[in-house]
Parts: C-alpha cells; structure tokens; sequence
C-alpha cells in the first residue's frame, strides 16, 4: 500500500505561482513513477506531469510545458508540482498518484491516488 497526500492548493490571481508537494509513505520503493493529474468540474480527470523515479525523467502535458514543472525531493517520498504563469483554466483538483508502470499518462495506469487539492485561478 502507498500513502499520498497533497498540499499547496489555494486561490491566486491569474499570472500567480503555487507550489503543490505530495507526500508518500508506504510501499514507495515498489512505485516506479508518480504523476499529477487535474480535473475541473465537469470534465475527466487530465494528465498534467509524471515523473518516474529512477531516472528523474519527466513527461508534461503540451497544456501546462513551460509552465508546470514536476521535481522530487531528495528521499523517494516527496513529488513536487511547479505552477507558474497560472491561467484561469488550471482552476481544478489537482491528483497526485503512484504508478507501477513508466511512461505512464492515463489515469488507468495509476495504482494509488492522493485526496486531492483543490487550486482556484481567479482572472
């Protein structure tokens, strides 16, 4: 079994940062990546980054590339999600979630999944 649980979430101006942190415990050592997915009212849930944590290689949604950075901490139990240059669009629950699997951008291939954090963009 993993944990995760976000933070960070809030409301900010449109153009504004937030920093988003997952924290994990459990079974990490058996996760091969972790991903942040989003999703707004009335809409699926979204890819936005994933991260895989061998290697620190990363995969970013065309949507958020350039704007969104997805980094770990130095133990294999922190995932971390850079939101700069935010629109009123971003506004969503954001997901962290562990993945057995790399690449892995669908949320089919997620076996753990976060409470959620919710970040509101006003324009």
């Amino acid at each position: 079994q993993v944990q995760l649980v976000e933070s960070g979430g809030g409301l900010v101006q449109a153009g504004g940062s937030l920093r988003l942190s997952c924290a994990a415990s459990g079974r990490t050592f058996s996760s091969a990546a972790m991903g942040w997915f989003r999703q707004a009212p009335g809409k699926e849930r979204e890819f936005v980054a994933a991260l895989r944590w061998n290697s620190g290689s990363t995969y970013v949604a065309d949507s958020v590339k350039g704007r969104f950075t997805i980094s770990r901490g130095n133990a294999k139990n922190t995932v971390y999600l850079q939101t700069n240059s935010l629109k009123a669009e971003d506004t969503a629950v954001y997901y962290c979630a562990a993945s057995n699997t790399w690449p892995a951008l669908d949320p089919l291939e997620y076996d753990y999944w976060g409470q959620g954090t919710q970040v509101t963009v006003s324009s």
